[in-house]
């Protein structure tokens, strides 16, 4: 396979240009909204103004959370020297786990306007993140970023610039974040759950496969490897998420089982 050196620049109108990578997070927003929608007919505590919000203000968590997240873990002295980069995101360099952070905290700020409670909501909005994920990780190989190693496997991806090929990390974390995360939550979430289960999978699910990719992604230029020369940051933030996703799990299936015994 040969990578085809897509531009990243979807449609130039001179005075203003639109970038693959802003449609894949458009994409990703609306992949959202219509899929809150759809559960939503399945639930009487969702309304169309409730949806309508829940996604703006997850919109608004993902996107500063991500590029604080991206700011914050991984150049911080590069945006130090030119703050001003921040805000030239058409260029990549946003943080899932900044963009997870920036989400948890708007929707506390949503439950705390609509007096939902916290895994309530979470519980909901799990399912729906992992397509948008993955239309993310489509943006990163249209903006031929992130790539993995150099590899001589029939999995790699010939980059005639480089004269090398390398692994298609963005492609397979696409496919593992994106498309089987989904169809893993879903399911899940359609066979009536305890609260909390939704959340904790979609933590445990994420955090494996990005630990997993991470093995053939190569780290971030500024940074290297952290420790043991294979620990990267996208690791490093993955762990926590999977301990918390296998403690928040176990809490789950416990109250339920106090819950059946006491009635």
């Amino acid at each position: 396979m040969t990578y085809p050196q897509i531009n990243p620049v979807a449609l130039d109108f001179g005075f203003i240009k639109i970038h693959w990578y802003g449609l894949m997070y458009l994409l990703a927003f609306l992949t959202v909204y219509l899929l809150a929608n759809y559960r939503a007919k399945q639930s009487p505590d969702w309304s169309k103004k409730q949806i309508e919000d829940m996604v703006f203000f997850g919109a608004l968590g993902a996107v500063i959370g991500g590029r604080m997240g991206y700011v914050l873990f991984y150049n911080l002295p590069f945006f130090l020297n030119d703050p001003i980069s921040i805000f030239a995101i058409q260029n990549g360099g946003m943080s899932f786990h900044g963009g997870f952070l920036g989400v948890l905290l708007a929707m506390f700020l949503f439950n705390r306007k609509y007096r939902k409670t916290f895994f309530t909501t979470m519980d909901f909005v799990a399912p729906l993140v992992p397509l948008g994920l993955g239309f993310g990780r489509l943006g990163n190989f249209i903006n031929n970023e992130l790539w993995g190693k150099v590899t001589t496997s029939p999995f790699g991806m010939l980059i005639s610039d480089e004269g090398v090929s390398r692994y298609p990390s963005q492609l397979y974390e696409g496919f593992l974040e994106g498309l089987i995360l989904f169809i893993i939550l879903w399911i899940f979430s359609k066979k009536s759950p305890p609260t909390m289960s939704v959340s904790a999978l979609f933590l445990i699910f994420y955090g494996l496969f990005r630990f997993i990719i991470e093995f053939i992604r190569l780290p971030d230029e500024q940074l290297g490897y952290l420790a043991f020369g294979w620990l990267t940051m996208g690791q490093l933030l993955s762990f926590p998420m999977i301990l918390l996703g296998l403690f928040l799990l176990k809490k789950a299936y416990s109250k339920r089982e106090q819950h059946a015994t006491i009635s």
